[in-house]
């Protein structure tokens, strides 16, 4: 009788604990595309993360934008507007990441973009950005430049807003160390041949040149600065740090040079670095589903826009119930108010203007060594 009564009793507590309520999360990237090579891994991590968001059951509903802004806009208007999502990620490239920012604006839901975003869409109150500025990351390319005693640098970039983002992102810092740009030349995603652009890069005869490209389309220039014998030294930026990079380029871009997260060399950091746990519990939970050396930046972005969520989701929880407009706002004010949360790529503390929230623990610089990554020290 009396363990009739403790059963009793125990359902009954049960009964009366409240229920998980489902946080619904879009996610947008683009696995499908010119920039596949990118959106596919930053759609793979999804795969690797816990059922849960801030102590709250989560479903991520995914969409394929096939890098394109204009799918990127349609999909993020359904995820809120009919799947009723609390949050959208995405998108994985810059046109489209910015692109759905205008919709995020308009809906008031919080976007956690996974690519930077341009200037004016980085002060929408409503979109956070996971990698890292590009006046950071191209800051450390500049500084290695000066300290090699380069005094001029040509310029070839993707004619997007990709590459206008990477070189307004190192033009200050050429221009703080007294380096002279020489040419600005400029290639579409899909090109197969940059011969003219490169011809007009060498002729200005530069100490040093910079790719303002990403993914495999990112490998495009350098392969063929080597091939017409090019022998500075070329610096790319953090949007081509992957495998498919290293596989496309080959022998032809051994020894260039781009800055990073620490992710990509997590085992190479001393054990004093703040990332370096984060970074490898990410590895070990990623390449344990994919594989040995599938480790990558960009996944590496969509766990670190995981972390995020997750520690403002917990707060926003105690204001609001997920799927309610006031949670939407609450959920927006806990990732602003976001502080001191360690992710793979940095140290992640928000402001009101400040949506990035890292700072120059968030980069270093390597170089290709032998196929691979090499932390240059």
């Amino acid at each position: 009788m009396i363990k009739k009564i403790l059963v009793t009793a125990s359902v009954l507590s049960l009964l009366t604990l409240p229920a998980l309520a489902q946080v619904k999360v879009g996610v947008v990237t683009g696995a499908t595309g010119p920039g596949a090579s990118l959106g596919i891994p930053y759609k793979n991590t999804f795969g690797v993360l816990p059922k849960t968001l801030g102590g709250q059951a989560v479903q991520y509903i995914i969409m394929d934008d096939a890098t394109d802004p204009t799918n990127a806009v349609k999909h993020a208007r359904k995820l809120i507007s009919e799947d009723k999502v609390d949050l959208i990620i995405g998108s994985s490239s810059v046109p489209a990441a910015t692109a759905m920012t205008d919709v995020a604006a308009e809906l008031k839901t919080p976007q956690i973009a996974l690519s930077p975003v341009g200037a004016a869409a980085a002060k929408n109150p409503w979109v956070f950005s996971i990698p890292q500025p590009a006046t950071i990351m191209m800051g450390a390319v500049a500084d290695h430049m000066k300290a090699h005693g380069v005094k001029t640098v040509a310029y070839i970039g993707f004619a997007d807003a990709w590459g206008d983002l990477v070189l307004s992102g190192i033009k200050p810092h050429l221009d703080a160390a007294g380096i002279k740009l020489v040419a600005d030349e400029r290639y579409a995603r899909l090109d197969t041949s940059v011969a003219g652009q490169v011809l007009k890069v060498i002729a200005a005869r530069p100490d040093a040149v910079v790719v303002g490209g990403s993914g495999t389309p990112g490998a495009l220039p350098n392969v063929v600065l080597s091939e017409r014998g090019y022998k500075g030294a070329v610096y790319h930026n953090h949007g081509v740090i992957n495998k498919d990079f290293l596989r496309v380029g080959g022998k032809n871009i051994e020894g260039a040079f781009a800055p990073t997260g620490p992710v990509m060399v997590a085992e190479q950091l001393p054990d004093s670095n703040p990332i370096k746990k984060a970074a490898l519990d990410f590895t070990k939970a990623y390449e344990g589903t994919y594989g040995a050396g599938s480790r990558n930046a960009f996944a590496a972005y969509s766990y670190d826009a995981y972390l995020l969520a997750d520690n403002a989701v917990s707060n926003a929880v105690k204001k609001a119930k997920p799927g309610t407009p006031e949670f939407r706002q609450a959920l927006r004010d806990a990732l602003e108010g976001t502080k001191n949360v360690v992710g793979t790529h940095g140290v992640y503390s928000m402001t009101a203007t400040d949506h990035a929230g890292v700072d120059n623990r968030a980069v270093v610089l390597v170089r290709v060594a032998n196929g691979d990554w090499q932390l240059v020290k």
